[in-house]
């Protein structure tokens, strides 16, 4: 049983660190559109019915627009994502996404809560990274509480 659970969480870390570091690259795959291509693009959406995935554009663009967001939330996602995949560091790589994963799943819940295949799906990850997380708390829960002296 034992060996199977160790079996469980070596799959877990490479799925979210395959998403991380999938994720780290799609931000840069696309260039980063032109100001007046969002209005363009926002002006389409512009209708009250429409409002929900007008959020989401201007969310995502403005995320973009800032010149080094976009990007340094690319480099989080591989560099994080490299981290949980090694054995040796996929403490602090589980640690370090823990921000991201729940920004991730927030993001879903309140801006695409009709998408329920993804929001199901970033879930499971942010479960996932919880789980990494806690299944090594002897190692650092001595951080959070301390003994009497």
């Amino acid at each position: 049983m034992n060996k199977s659970i160790s079996i469980l969480f070596i799959v877990f870390r490479l799925v979210l660190g395959g998403f991380m570091i999938y994720g780290g690259v799609q931000k840069f795959q696309k260039p980063i559109p032109e100001p007046l291509e969002v209005i363009e693009k926002t002006q389409k959406f512009s209708s009250p019915e429409n409002e929900n995935t007008l959020q989401k554009i201007l969310y995502i663009s403005g995320a973009k627009q800032t010149g080094y967001f976009w990007q340094v939330l690319g480099i989080c996602e591989l560099l994080f994502g490299f981290l949980l995949v090694l054995q040796g560091t996929s403490l602090i790589g589980a640690i370090f996404l823990l921000p991201i994963t729940l920004h991730i799943f927030l993001f879903h819940l309140f801006l695409e809560a009709d998408e329920i295949g993804e929001l199901i799906q970033i879930g499971a990850l942010f479960f996932i990274n919880i789980a990494l997380v806690l299944r090594e708390k002897e190692k650092w829960k001595h951080l959070l509480w301390m003994r009497p002296i």
